[in-house]
């Protein structure tokens, strides 16, 4: 393998990054530059699997107030957003010429494969990128937290995060010119923090199990390879 410093990722892509600059909820470019740097890393002999959110489609927690309908059948809603998302961005990798498979913790075999662990796993040992839908499956849960769960059913050896920023700021720098971007810090602190790149109970599933986690930047072509080669400017989250 290259000079890489981890063996096997959990990407995690909010359904907003899919979207670019513009207002469409997928936009063409945006999917074809992320395929094209998750195939850098795939090039690189790391494995790679990926949890995509859904909230440029449906977010649940808001359409249960716009629409009313309860929170339950609103996230429903959201995992089915992802699973869209989801079928696009495995699209955007084998146009790319990476082999994808998506698993859905909701069963839609006509659709796309059922989460399974084991065959997900034989999937990643066999070079193909897994693009895991519908959340961890269950209303109330962020795809932060789905992530952080599967991170560790694959035996990740660390969950990436990419946002908009390159890393994790005090405050937030889109609003304050002066924030602060802070290089590393353990789960503990950022929970006793509350900094909102990730919900509490992804942070605590990721303590739990000592998973590293870092934040960095989607929007720099190339950005994740070098964060996976230990370069750019990233965020850790470590284990106290």
């Amino acid at each position: 393998m290259a000079d890489v410093k981890f063996n096997r990722i959990l990407l995690k892509l909010s359904g907003e990054a899919l979207m670019g600059s513009g207002d469409a909820s997928l936009d063409p470019a945006t999917l074809a530059r992320v395929a094209e740097d998750i195939k850098a890393v795939v090039d690189l002999g790391v494995e790679v699997c990926v949890v995509v959110g859904g909230g440029n489609i449906f977010r649940g927690a808001m359409g249960s107030v716009e629409i009313g309908i309860d929170r339950a059948t609103a996230d429903y809603m959201g995992m089915l957003a992802t699973v869209m998302n989801a079928l696009a961005v495995q699209g955007a990798l084998e146009k790319a010429g990476v082999t994808a498979r998506v698993q859905s913790a909701i069963p839609m075999p006509t659709v796309c494969e059922s989460f399974a662990r084991r065959k997900a796993i034989a999937h990643l040992e066999a070079g193909k990128v897994v693009i895991f839908a519908a959340g961890s499956g269950n209303p109330f849960f962020t795809t932060d937290t789905a992530a952080a769960l599967r991170a560790r059913e694959m035996e990740c050896d660390a969950l990436f995060k990419a946002t908009k920023v390159d890393g994790i700021y005090d405050s937030d720098p889109a609003k304050n010119p002066d924030a602060i971007r802070i290089p590393e810090l353990t789960h503990s602190e950022a929970l006793a923090r509350d900094l909102k790149v990730m919900d509490a109970a992804a942070f605590a599933v990721c303590r739990e199990g000592r998973l590293p986690i870092l934040v960095f930047s989607l929007k720099k072509p190339g950005g994740l390879a070098e964060v996976v080669r230990g370069k750019g400017l990233f965020t850790l989250v470590k284990g106290d």
